[in-house]
């Protein structure tokens, strides 16, 4: 299996190899040498900031350096472009202010960078706690948003891993623009409360890779947004949330396609949905297509399989007219599971648009704590089947 160690400096280039050999030879920026104080209140947003400025001026390899200890810091972008590899390395803490920072978008943001390594095994402390009471979001449309933890936007080739994320305030990871980035072993947690605290969420961004990972959230584990292509997913654990989503899609005008998403080897435990796909009854056009969801176990999730083009999460919904979203080129693969709904396959296609070429081969699911027989639900779906198939095929 050395191919699977080596992949990801092939697909990502050896840039992303940054070990203990070519730390040694890179120059290291301490946040505690500009000042930083590890001590939960001070606020170190310009040591940080005059750190990572320096840093990003360096050719070659440098390293914003995070020691040991619980640094606050306020909403801060560290922008680029850099001259050489920059490393944020870390070892220590991260909090954010307490309360609820209406209409700031982010907490931390990293922008225009190239070649960006976060790593370290250190915690980003959103402080949700103190946020969520505000957040209105999961009500109404019309709102005011909560920050980020930590959005990407406009940045390449690069590398995450090894991060923890709690009680993010909103999403904890945020994608826009991106390309070539690789998410490993992080691990991102808010309670099933917490209200729009995303894991990861994308848009306009392609080559995105997230493995080895866990997200338990209060929202979507993964969104995968407008505008967004060549995804691969694979060993993640999702739970609790609302699963592994593709969309909502067909909302806003401008939207581009949705294509090349691969779900592989994952695990969904008490999720209120597992793979979905979904859209608005919109005029909006756009293609998703060419989606593979393979070797993937659920255990008591609600909405285990599900295509839902009549999405209306805050009703009354504007229905203008029936999605315009053409769904297609979908393979269901060896899913199995338990679900706590007695209906396990959902699939409420577009009437003006339905979903072309979905094939399903090897499902498998038994009703969670009881042997109800399960069902299957299908509205405008062209497709196949094949081997088991539990509860028995709509299409």
């Amino acid at each position: 299996m050395a191919h699977q160690n080596i992949f990801p400096c092939i697909f990502f280039s050896i840039l992303f190899c940054v070990s203990s050999t070519v730390a040694q030879g890179a120059r290291t920026f301490n946040v505690k040498y500009y000042g930083a104080v590890a001590d939960g209140r001070t606020d170190n947003r310009k040591a940080f900031l005059r750190a990572w400025m320096d840093a990003c001026d360096q050719k070659g390899v440098s390293i914003v350096y995070i020691p040991k200890g619980v640094y606050m810091l306020g909403s801060v972008e560290f922008a680029g472009p850099c001259r050489g590899v920059t490393m944020f390395f870390m070892k220590g803490d991260l909090r954010a202010p307490r309360g609820a920072f209406l209409n700031v978008e982010t907490w931390l943001g990293f922008r225009y960078v190239d070649n960006l390594i976060m790593k370290g095994g250190g915690t980003l402390d959103g402080q949700g706690q103190s946020a969520w009471p505000f957040n209105q979001c999961h009500k109404n449309n019309n709102c005011q948003t909560l920050p980020i933890s930590v959005k990407f936007d406009f940045v390449t080739n690069s590398r995450i891993k090894s991060i923890r994320s709690i009680h993010s305030k909103n999403a904890h990871f945020s994608f826009f623009g991106c390309t070539n980035i690789n998410i490993s072993n992080v691990e991102l947690l808010a309670p099933d409360y917490s209200p729009n605290t995303d894991g990861i969420k994308m848009g306009s961004s392609s080559n995105i890779r997230i493995s080895y990972s866990k997200i338990s959230t209060g929202d979507d584990c993964i969104a995968i947004l407008s505008d967004t292509s060549n995804i691969d997913i694979s060993n993640v654990y999702c739970g609790p949330g609302h699963g592994i989503s593709i969309g909502s899609l067909g909302k806003y005008t401008n939207e581009k396609n949705v294509n090349g998403v691969s779900v592989r080897k994952c695990t969904l435990n008490g999720t209120d949905n597992g793979i979905r796909i979904k859209s608005w009854e919109s005029p909006i056009s756009i293609t998703a297509s060419n989606f593979l969801f393979q070797d993937i176990f659920m255990y008591n999730v609600r909405n285990p399989i599900i295509i839902d083009q009549t999405y209306c999460p805050h009703p009354p919904c504007n229905r203008q007219t029936a999605s315009h979203v053409q769904i297609r080129d979908v393979t269901y693969r060896n899913i199995f599971g338990t679900s706590s709904s007695e209906i396990a396959v959902s699939m409420q296609c577009s009437k003006k648009f339905p979903c072309k070429n979905i094939v399903m081969t090897d499902i498998k699911f038994g009703h969670h704590g009881t042997k109800k027989s399960l069902k299957s639900y299908c509205s405008y779906v062209n497709g196949r089947f094949f081997g088991r198939q539990y509860p028995p095929p709509c299409f």
